[in-house]
């Protein structure tokens, strides 16, 4: 609790110091170590909880769990859960803006390539357009 009030204590002089500040350079730097400390506050008082997370496919996976290591994020998985699920124990609010908006970022480069990798294979490769959009209907016999 001690560490809170600490915070606090400087919070309440950089808004004073931001309040004069006598110069646009002074205020500018007053204003980022406010910033800085109420994102401290917040981050602080915000628990880690568990949330888990299916994946589409292996890929996305891969990527996910890549990009949450690059943030010293911990992933895990439990005993008997598909390949496809990913836990991890963490900051809701720090996780959304640092690793849930890269992996999504990503996920859709990621998602594009392998669109435009299948469509060259079935074109130039197989020789067909491979598009399913006039597939003959049949009818269940029964």
């Amino acid at each position: 609790m001690g560490e809170f009030q600490d915070i606090r204590e400087r919070l309440t002089k950089l808004e004073a110091l931001f309040a004069r500040g006598a110069t646009a350079g002074e205020r500018a730097a007053a204003g980022a170590a406010l910033e800085r400390m109420q994102a401290r506050l917040e981050k602080e008082g915000e628990a880690e909880t568990e949330v888990k997370y299916s994946l589409p496919d292996i890929w996305s996976v891969r990527l996910f769990v890549a990009i949450c290591r690059k943030h010293d994020v911990k992933p895990f998985r439990y005993r008997r859960q598909r390949r496809t699920t990913v836990m991890v124990r963490i900051r809701k609010s720090e996780f959304e803006r640092t690793v849930a908006a890269e992996f999504h970022t990503l996920h859709q480069e990621l998602t594009t390539y392998f669109a435009e990798m299948v469509d060259h294979l079935i074109s130039d490769v197989m020789k067909s357009d491979g598009n399913d959009d006039n597939l003959e209907q049949r009818q269940i016999a029964r």
